[in-house]
Formats: structure tokens, sequence, C-alpha cells
């Protein structure tokens, strides 16, 4: 303890600096582990034919005589005959084949979701990357920013932040520059199809004081500099799913004038519930004083998630009736549960969807993706709702 501790209750900056860089060490040994690939190594998840069929919204039937026809490439093979299985690429190559890509039409706008609470650990960056990782999954062509300069979106991609990024990949060149009239130059695809991802690290937490100092000399207009940069590449988007740091600042800020929804993780503990209450009381404000400002912040949609819900504790089992009961239907119906399979994949800094398979057991990754899918299918219709193209599909489907 010697080494890290000169004396009792006295801690200098170069301990700090010494204890920051052992951090860093071992962080990155973690991302760097077998089991931890890094971006550049990941693959994408693997469907079989039923599944991709269940996806693309044709049979497996329709699926081999199209590779049959020669209208789909045929698929790889083990060398006992089996299908190896198909990657998202192919699932969205059967989608432009079969009609059945779900895109938004031209004249639909951009869905710009904000996963949004002012306090930390409520697992707004779970929600964050599985949602986008969701609906890349459905076929939406889909872009993730993250704004947090803690930069766990950007890890669970099998990024580190501070090593393999530099702050003119982030969002803080076009948050501190004029000029810049595109946010076309920081965008990374992903290893899932369709998802593109703005990443963030620890320079983004600067550009918190620099606008900050700038809307203190007047310069307000600042605030709408997120909201161009979406607005410069959303024709290639269905959906922009953004991941905002846990305090009210000027970036947060940025992201609520953005945005045109908004999800709220709400675990349901005593703590986290006061805290949402003065996050919507902070809101409230905050949409009137950008009004004021001639700022509306204008939402499709308001929408609370349960997450981290351990129904084994009667005291989450209260708050759970509570939340529905002041929420009505903003609450979604489906609780996001803490589950293993969760904890395990960000253990490895990956999310379950990518996962070859169970970290625990088959029955516990199943309910897992239960709780998943079934939050992600709502906000999923919540979206579509936003765009009048869907209007017809929805109706047929039962679902407006």
């Amino acid at each position: 303890m010697a080494t890290v501790l000169r004396r009792a209750g006295h801690t200098d900056r170069t301990q700090v600096s010494a204890l920051a860089e052992r951090c860093s060490s071992i962080l990155e040994r973690l991302r760097d582990g077998a089991q931890s690939k890094r971006a550049d190594d990941r693959r994408e998840p693997l469907f079989t034919i039923s599944r991709a069929a269940d996806l693309v919204g044709r049979s497996s039937a329709a699926i081999r005589e199209a590779e049959k026809d020669g209208r789909l490439p045929v698929a790889d093979r083990t060398e006992t005959n089996r299908r190896i299985g198909y990657t998202l690429a192919q699932l969205n190559d059967m989608r432009g084949v079969f009609g059945t890509r779900p895109w938004r039409s031209p004249d639909d706008p951009c869905a710009v979701v904000a996963v949004q609470n002012f306090k930390g650990g409520v697992g707004k960056s779970t929600v964050s990357v599985h949602l986008a990782q969701y609906l890349a999954i459905r076929g939406y062509r889909v872009l993730l920013i993250d704004c947090d300069s803690q930069a766990s979106a950007t890890t669970l991609f099998g990024y580190v932040p501070d090593l393999d990024l530099d702050e003119s990949e982030t969002l803080y060149p076009f948050l501190r520059e004029d000029e810049r009239r595109s946010l076309e130059y920081a965008i990374r695809r992903t290893h899932f199809d369709g998802l593109d991802l703005i990443p963030a690290n620890l320079r983004l937490f600067q550009s918190e004081y620099e606008i900050a100092a700038r809307m203190a000399r007047g310069q307000g207009a600042l605030l709408d500099r997120l909201q161009q940069g979406i607005a410069s590449v959303s024709e290639r988007y269905d959906v922009v799913v953004i991941d905002p740091p846990p305090a009210l600042g000027a970036i947060s800020l940025s992201v609520l004038r953005a945005a045109n929804a908004l999800v709220v993780p709400v675990p349901p503990t005593v703590m986290d519930f006061s805290s949402t209450a003065a996050f919507l009381a902070m809101l409230d404000e905050t949409m009137q004083v950008l009004q004021e400002h001639g700022l509306e912040t204008d939402l499709a949609f308001l929408r609370f998630v349960a997450s981290k819900v351990d129904e084994n504790k009667s005291m989450q089992r209260e708050l759970m009736g509570l939340m529905g009961q002041l929420y009505g239907h903003a609450l979604v119906r489906t609780p996001l549960k803490d589950s293993a399979e969760i904890d395990n994949a960000s253990a490895r800094l990956m999310t379950v969807y990518e996962l070859d398979g169970p970290t625990t057991s088959r029955s516990v990754r199943e309910r897992c993706l239960t709780y998943l899918d079934g939050v992600n299918a709502e906000i999923e219709i919540d979206i579509r709702s936003m765009w009048p193209s869907h209007d017809a599909r929805l109706r047929r489907e039962g679902l407006a």
C-alpha cells in the first residue's frame, strides 16, 4: 500500500496519475483478451435459416428457392452439408430481394431517440446499444451516437476509447468548430451490417466547458450544433440512437434539442425513482427554458423502461406497481430484468445480441433475450408510428 499512498489521508496528483495509468493498463489487457475481441476483429452474429426467415419475413422454403434459382447466393455449408448460418449482411440482401426492407420513406422523419437519465448507473448505455443492435438486426439503418465521455457504448463495440480513438474522430471537433458542416468524418461502420457508430472518448468532456463558456458569451445557437450534425447525415438512416452523458450539461441540452423521442431507463429502487422524479422536473424546466429562447423540444414519444429489475425483492415489486400507476402507457410493458447474461456479456465488453451462445445457461439466455426483445419491440412500434408510410402496415399488423 506504501507504493500507492505516501501517508494516510494524503494523495497527490502523481499518485492519482499512477493509479489512472495502472487502471488503464489493466483495462487494455481485459479488452485485448481472448474473450473480448477488438473492433476490427469482431464479426456479425449468425442466424439459422428459420431465424433468418422470421427476420426477413419470408419462409425457409422461399429462401431455399431463391438460392436455387440464383436470386440469392448459395449459403456456405460445413463438411457435413449443414448451413453455417447467415450473417446480418446476407439477411439484408434477402430483404432487398424479397422487398421486405423496413426502411422509412424519404418523406418520413428520421427517428432521433435519446436514451436519457441524469443519474448514472441506470442502464442507459446497455439500453442504447441493445436497442441500436436490435433495430439493425430487424433491418433498419441505424446510427448510434455516443455523447458520453465515459464512452461505455463505444467500449461495447470493442474500442479502447483513449487508445484507439483520437479526439478528432468523435463529436468533439464538430461541437467546437463552427466551420464543419457534416458529421460524416466521425461515422464508423460496425460489425453489425446497417449499424454505424460515432464514438466517444474522454476528451469529449472538455467540450462541456467550451460550449458552456461560449454560451455564456451569448452563443446560444451552439445548442443546435448536434441537431445540425444529425441533419447532415440523416438521409442515410432510419433511426439515430443517442447515448448522452448522465448529467444536465451543455451536451445533454444539445441532445434534448436534437431528439424527437426520449427513452428513460428507471431501475425500480427508491434512489433511482427519486432521481427520475427530479430528472422529470429538470426536464420540464429545461424544455420551458429552451422554448423561451425559441428552441422548442418536440417529442413524438416519451417512454420509461424499468431497468435492472429484480422482482425477488419486495420493494422493487411495489415500486414497479407504483411506476405502472404513475407512468401509465408511457411505461414499456416488458421490464428489463437484471440478468447474468447482460452482466457476463458486458464483462467481455460485448452485448447479448452478439454472443454466440449462453454464458450461463440456455434458459437464462432465452429469458434475457425475451426481456430485451420485448422492450425493444415496443420502442420499435413507437418509432414506426412516427412514419406515415408505415401507417397501413401497422394497421394490418394490428399495431396501430
